[in-house]
């Protein structure tokens, strides 16, 4: 089939579901200018993420490891959500989608609209300290970059250094979110799964649960994955501002 023959099936399937899930990842925010962590020139190719990016790296050596997450935190706070993004908040406000599981840190789901995003790996716009539980929003610490070199944020109620509310190797998946993400992959009769290789477990286990029970798996990636004429009921390849678009004007035009 052709690209617009996909689209225009993956369409008639979100449109004939009950229930439709979007599980994304790394691929959907490139066309924001956040680069995946992984690929070349990404954050990992200077950070080697078993020293810079495990709890245990951070407990022990938080202030090493901040110089990492100012990095991190300059590209994702500059970015914009992106036609992708607000294409997905398009299909919630149409009925057609029930909720995001996403895998990025950078809420440009919210920021383009959507309103049940389900943040599997957590926000890197929360802070939260590990000694006594408080939070903050990451921009109250905003001051903080303008120093040379600039020092990481403390927490105003006990001093400790703080980290951001984002799930580092090592750390478990918050109760919350793997507990509502498995709810709705169990539940949904379509899931789309954008910009991500699925590879990466516990996320990697969503599209399983979600075919075992019935749903048809909408994978929509630039590149061929795993998941590509095995678990995928429909393939699409392109990126996410182009085809996320074309598949809501397809679902509208359906009524």
């Amino acid at each position: 089939m052709t690209r617009a023959e996909d689209i225009d099936a993956a369409a008639r399937m979100l449109h004939a579901s009950k229930v439709a899930v979007a599980l994304t990842g790394a691929g959907i925010s490139v066309d924001s200018g956040i680069p995946d962590f992984r690929s070349s020139g990404g954050l990992w190719e200077r950070f080697d993420p078993m020293e810079y990016a495990t709890i245990e790296a951070f407990v022990s050596s938080p202030r090493k490891v901040w110089s990492m997450l100012f990095e991190m935190m300059d590209v994702v706070e500059s970015a914009r959500a992106n036609a992708g993004h607000t294409a997905l908040a398009e299909l919630e406000a149409m009925g057609r989608l029930d909720a995001i599981i996403t895998q990025n840190i950078d809420n440009l789901h919210q920021a383009g609209g959507s309103r049940r995003v389900i943040e599997f790996h957590g926000n890197s716009r929360r802070l939260v300290c590990l000694r006594c539980g408080r939070e903050y929003a990451a921009e109250q610490f905003a001051a903080l970059r303008d120093m040379s070199p600039p020092p990481p944020p403390e927490c105003r109620e006990c001093g400790a250094i703080l980290k951001p509310d984002v799930v580092l190797f090592g750390e478990a998946i918050p109760e919350r979110a793997a507990r509502d993400a498995a709810i709705m992959a169990a539940s949904c009769d379509v899931m789309l799964v954008i910009g991500t290789s699925a590879m990466v477990y516990p996320a990697a286990g969503l599209p399983v649960t979600a075919k075992s029970r019935g749903a048809k798996i909408i994978e929509i990636n630039l590149e061929p994955t795993h998941l590509t004429g095995t678990l995928a009921d429909l393939t699409i390849m392109g990126g996410a501002t182009d085809v996320i678009p074309a598949l809501v004007e397809r679902v509208r035009a359906l009524g």
